[in-house]
């Protein structure tokens, strides 16, 4: 039987990313069901109380407000061709999380009404749904970024990741780790692994930041 899977994410994530193409393969072969959860970063780093946080500035308020919306109305699949198609925008064509028209066309691209974002935007529900959803999850199972899993459709215990650099290459090697990772979701005793990210994310958004990091470090130290 397939596990039941909650995935939260923030879209400006590129660990998220990767991690949802992983997610998604899991599903098409029927280890997995996915629903979608929502979580938002710049709140999660905003050092003032969440009632001073202003949605229309946040990189990402735009597009969780569309997703939940879409969640909402429209369904969980709807929800994951979103993010799908938002994803491949902004990761892979370097276009701006931030414009308007890049997120009515994801919304397009999934086969759904450009108009969604509009009406999202337009409703202060929906940030207020992308808050409380936020700000639960944290309380619930203590998430602190993403992507978080949480097993039982949303409401069995979560973990933060797993995170990976690249999508495992075939269909064996993706299950093999979603076995390794789900056993350990399961054992209350197991808290955390890690070790340093030495490889990046091989998409042309993380290469440009990467270029434009050193850029900036460059002329940081120049006389």
């Amino acid at each position: 039987m397939a596990d039941a899977v909650r995935f939260h994410f923030d879209p400006i994530c590129p660990w998220c990313w990767q991690t949802s193409r992983w997610a998604r393969r899991l599903e098409e072969v029927g280890e997995i069901t996915l629903a979608y959860g929502v979580f938002c970063l710049e709140l999660n780093n905003f050092t003032k109380p969440h009632d001073a946080f202003d949605p229309e500035r946040s990189r990402s308020g735009a597009s969780l407000r569309t997703a939940v919306l879409v969640r909402d109305e429209v369904g969980e699949r709807a929800c994951g061709a979103f993010y799908a198609a938002l994803g491949e925008r902004y990761f892979h064509a370097e276009q701006d999380i931030t414009d308007a028209t890049v997120v009515e066309g994801a919304i397009v691209d999934a086969g759904l009404d450009a108009g969604l974002r509009a009406k999202a935007v337009d409703d202060l529900s929906t940030w207020q749904r992308v808050r409380s959803e936020h700000e639960a999850v944290a309380g619930e199972v203590g998430a602190f970024g993403v992507p978080t899993i949480r097993l039982d459709g949303g409401t069995g215990p979560a973990i933060f990741g797993p995170v990976v650099s690249e999508p495992p290459s075939d269909d064996e090697e993706a299950i093999e780790l979603w076995r390794h990772v789900s056993w350990l979701v399961r054992n209350p005793n197991f808290h955390e692994l890690k070790r340093n990210r030495a490889t990046g994310p091989d998409l042309p958004y993380w290469r440009t930041f990467l270029a434009n990091r050193a850029a900036a470090a460059a002329a940081e130290t120049s006389p």
